[in-house]
């Protein structure tokens, strides 16, 4: 870690939460000042610096699932950081209690330690197993109904920074507002629940939507749907725009739709590797193609990165300030954290920094640059 005595500066076009500033940050773990104009980077050949990238759905990476436990997420949390993610949550699936357990475990200890070329783990996102049967996706088929005193003892593992729960399911729409009080971010997913499902969701407190049109009712104008619920009602929700997930027309229908829309990689054991076999949690997955499948075609995560996912936003027409306000800020708002997602004085030292074709150059996370080569 950087010695809290030691400043650095990176000098380009730095985007702030006021505009977009040439000049210089000057920083240790935390950013001790912004220097320079405000102005147009299109004005000038440097380097783009924006706030580094934060992802709330990481299933895996490097060949490791984060249901293995063990020291799989610190593998994980640094094939991300090589790709400008700065910060994470790793996410589980749905399983048998005790596989929950030890991934989880896993997780509580990797927030507390950060280590070399790595992402922060910022928690664990609980995508199963409260979810219904009949949507499970690539899910393994553990699904179950929730109670209160099962989320607290989970929570004791490891902070459970976002559950996905189906709110149809009996009892759970209760349990939402349990959860809202506890703190918790509740996502609406893997749900056959109806329109007026996701607005009763969202009145008992759920606050987003896992993976906004995949493994959730569809739109359709006499039956919105939990996706009509979250194109009409929606403030927050994540979206994974690999471009194989969700087609073009309706990433852009989301976008116009949902104010703070910001995008997930939902990646797997496979993102980062060659084509082959994987696991995602007991099951296994293949990669080919450019994508992750169950042996049946079913789409079973991503090997997206978010510097892949911030291009695509990209050629999709987006601004860059809007594109990276959707990988990185909105996530942190989400999480209510006001000191990631955005480069400005006391904030963590969390940047990426992009050449003018949006490749990596480099990465820092809470101030220390991540050597993006190591293996």
């Amino acid at each position: 870690m950087n010695d809290a005595k030691h400043m650095a500066n990176i000098h380009g076009n730095i985007l702030t939460p006021g505009g977009w500033i040439h000049g210089a940050v000057t920083f240790n773990e935390r950013v001790a000042g912004i220097s320079g104009s405000q102005a147009d980077p299109q004005g000038n050949a440097d380097d783009y610096i924006l706030p580094g990238f934060i992802d709330l759905h990481v299933h895996g990476g490097a060949g490791k699932d984060v249901m293995e436990g063990g020291d799989a997420i610190h593998r994980i949390a640094a094939i991300h950081a090589r790709h400008g993610t700065t910060s994470l949550l790793a996410t589980t699936m749905t399983a048998p209690p005790e596989d929950i357990d030890v991934a989880l475990a896993a997780i509580g200890k990797a927030v507390h330690a950060r280590g070399k070329n790595e992402a922060r783990v910022l928690g664990a996102h609980l995508e199963g197993p409260y979810i219904n049967a009949g949507k499970l996706g690539a899910q393994p088929n553990y699904a179950r109904a929730a109670t209160l005193a099962e989320v607290k003892r989970l929570e004791a593992l490891a902070p459970l920074r976002v559950i996905t729960v189906a709110p149809e399911i009996a009892g759970h729409l209760g349990l939402v507002r349990e959860l809202a009080n506890e703190g918790m971010r509740v996502q609406i997913g893997h749900t056959l629940g109806s329109y007026e499902d996701g607005v009763a969701a969202l009145d008992h407190g759920a606050t987003g939507f896992t993976h906004l049109f995949n493994a959730m009712s569809g739109l359709h104008h006499r039956e919105p749907g939990m996706v009509g619920a979250a194109l009409a009602h929606a403030q927050f929700a994540e979206l994974i725009p690999d471009l194989l997930h969700v087609h073009p027309g309706a990433i852009k229908t989301a976008l116009r739709a949902i104010p703070r829309l910001y995008c997930v990689t939902d990646s797997t054991a496979a993102t980062g590797m060659p084509d082959g076999e994987y696991m995602l949690g007991r099951h296994t997955v293949h990669k080919c193609m450019g994508g992750v499948r169950l042996p049946d075609g079913t789409l079973a995560g991503s090997t997206l990165t978010l510097d892949q996912a911030l291009r695509n936003l990209v050629g999709l027409g987006l601004d860059l300030a809007d594109a990276s306000a959707r990988v990185s800020t909105h996530a942190a708002d989400y999480l209510g954290l006001e000191d990631r997602g955005r480069i400005a004085p006391g904030a963590w030292s969390d940047f990426v920094v992009l050449d003018r074709d949006l490749k990596l150059k480099a990465v820092y996370i809470e101030g220390d640059r991540c050597d993006l080569n190591d293996a």
